[in-house]
């Protein structure tokens, strides 16, 4: 290692990326920029690793050479079950996406909520005090909660295919020391109705499910067609590839603002960069270098 350069100790570490799949990830190419750019004698490797081979890739996050690991999907659940430790914030969400070893212990905390709200604001997206709709239940989506009531949200309607799943969203809604925030749960159906209502209210639109990321399960669907949006809107949605998804460009027809999923992808990876080493994340570095490992895809 040249002179100069940051370093924990001599051994160069090793942080990872636990999913399944991880191949399509643009995590390591962001992380692996960052670590370069301040000279951090650092690997970050994706490890794909099927739902039988967590227990193993947990144990080997013990090792000295590890400073911690992102969590994808499936296995945010399993990683908070399986860390030491937990702080509030995942305990909360009930998942974690980042493990951070001290000494051989593993501690669990969620970067997600953090990777929401700064890309919200970055967006220049107020949240004090507004209504705001979330199209989906699933894991992603309480740590939106946790987000938007951070922020300040008045009331939020979730709109799911499955309402009775998006009840257990109430927890993240209510519990806790910041003041609650009213949400209510109604079907996704874009029909006139609770949700048509609750979208003309609304100054900010999340969508949180699959639906039109690229290589996903239906890459041409939007769970929200035009007619849905109204001027003036911020719709943001979590999927980051590709950059203008179905939902973005049927927001976008509508004169709604829309907001892509990258920044939040590339702040909560800067956030867990800030756990692992105690440095300032470059993100100037990390978005040019997101951007850069999409530009093939896009």
């Amino acid at each position: 290692m040249s002179a100069g350069c940051t370093t924990l100790d001599a051994m160069t570490r090793t942080i990872a990326l636990l999913g399944h799949p991880v191949a399509h990830s643009i995590s390591p190419a962001f992380q692996q920029a960052a670590l370069d750019a301040l000279g951090v004698d650092a690997r970050y490797e994706a490890w794909d690793t099927p739902p039988e081979d967590v227990p193993a890739a947990i144990e080997r996050l013990r090792d000295d050479a590890v400073l911690g690991a992102n969590v994808t999907v499936p296995h945010k659940l399993e990683a908070l079950r399986l860390a030491d430790s937990a702080d509030a914030v995942a305990r909360r969400i009930g998942a974690a996406n980042t493990l951070i070893r001290r000494d051989r212990s593993l501690h669990a905390t969620n970067t997600d909520v953090a990777g929401v709200q700064r890309a919200l604001a970055d967006a220049a997206v107020d949240l004090e005090g507004v209504e705001a709709v979330l199209i989906g239940a699933g894991g992603a989506a309480r740590a939106v909660v946790a987000a938007l009531r951070n922020g300040g949200v008045r009331s939020l309607t979730v709109a799911n295919r499955t309402p009775d799943r998006a009840e257990a969203l109430h927890e993240v809604a209510e519990e806790g020391e910041t003041p609650p925030l009213e949400l209510r749960v109604c079907p996704l159906d874009v029909a006139p109705g609770p949700l048509r209502a609750a979208l003309e209210r609304a100054a900010l639109v999340i969508h949180s499910t699959p639906l039109g990321m690229r290589h996903g399960p239906d890459e041409a669907a939007t769970p929200l067609p035009a007619d849905c949006f109204s001027p003036g809107q911020a719709a943001f949605d979590l999927v980051y590839t590709p950059e203008r998804t179905p939902f973005l460009l049927a927001a976008g027809a509508a004169g709604a603002r829309p907001i892509g999923g990258l920044g939040m992808l590339v702040h909560q990876g800067a956030e867990s960069f800030r756990l692992w080493t105690g440095l300032e994340p470059p993100l100037e570095v990390m978005f040019e270098a997101a951007r850069a490992a999409l530009e093939p895809a896009s």
